[in-house]
């Protein structure tokens, strides 16, 4: 018996990958962060248990878990984007070990990789952004010394900010002194989701457009000069003078 930790990927049910689909329909009991999860990505399950966790807290999730594990059941347990970003899944590996119940973590496309898609953008150009920074906005509970927005705007990298689109006014005031008025942002709405949104702006204008658009939750927030570079130099790796294993030209 396995807990599977699957990321079920941003929305689209298309994007989830093929082991975790392969999981989904062969688990007899699946749990799903159903506030997140579509209940597409579940189609052609074959489970005789079938769980929506939005209202359970984390003692009712692992009494389920365990209760699967003393019948010797698999378990599907369903996060959205990728379970080890914000997937509150350390919790539950926790109480797993300590209940010596065995699970397997299957990675899933993140949040920000969905964005990027839908922007149409490479978040890592040559000489423009060669790191991408993760993080959200602290409200509820603070963040780690030295993980403050504004510690890590100091870098100017492209930047991916989750569970930050109510507080945005207070996010461009800390990215405003390291990244410059003009810096492209973008704030992405339910990305590969049906009714998903968009605006790109600048730091100077994001504010407006993000209130003409009425965005209050489920938003991504992306900033860097990679959204919308004036120039920016070839990689080496597709140079036709750069020699490496696979292309080692003619000497």
């Amino acid at each position: 018996m396995t807990v599977y930790f699957i990321g079920a990927g941003p929305g689209d049910p298309e994007l989830i990958t093929v082991k975790g689909q392969r999981l989904i329909r062969a688990c007899p009991v699946i749990l799903y962060a159903g506030s997140l999860v579509p209940e597409a990505v579940l189609q052609g399950h074959n489970a005789e248990q079938v769980v929506n966790t939005a209202e359970l807290n984390l003692g009712e999730i692992v009494t389920l878990l365990h209760q699967a594990h003393a019948r010797g059941q698999d378990v599907a347990r369903v996060h959205s984007g990728d379970p080890s970003l914000y997937g509150a899944i350390g919790e539950q590996i926790r109480e797993l070990r300590a209940l010596g119940v065995p699970f397997e973590i299957v990675p899933g496309v993140t949040a920000t990789a969905a964005c990027a898609a839908l922007l149409e953008s490479e978040l890592t150009l040559p000489g423009i952004a060669q790191t991408v920074i993760l993080t959200r906005y602290g409200t509820t509970s603070p963040m780690p010394e030295g993980e403050q927005l504004h510690d890590l705007a100091r870098h100017r990298a492209t930047m991916a900010i989750h569970l930050g689109v109510r507080q945005l006014p207070a996010i461009v005031a800390e990215l405003l002194p390291h990244y410059g008025a003009d810096c492209p942002i973008a704030v992405i709405h339910r990305a590969s989701w049906p009714d998903q949104d968009w605006v790109l702006g600048t730091l100077a204008d994001i504010e407006a457009k993000v209130a003409a658009k009425e965005f209050r939750r489920t938003a991504l927030i992306l900033v860097g000069r990679v959204l919308d570079p004036d120039s920016f130099a070839d990689s080496a790796l597709y140079d036709a003078r750069h020699r490496h294993l696979y292309r080692p030209g003619n000497d």
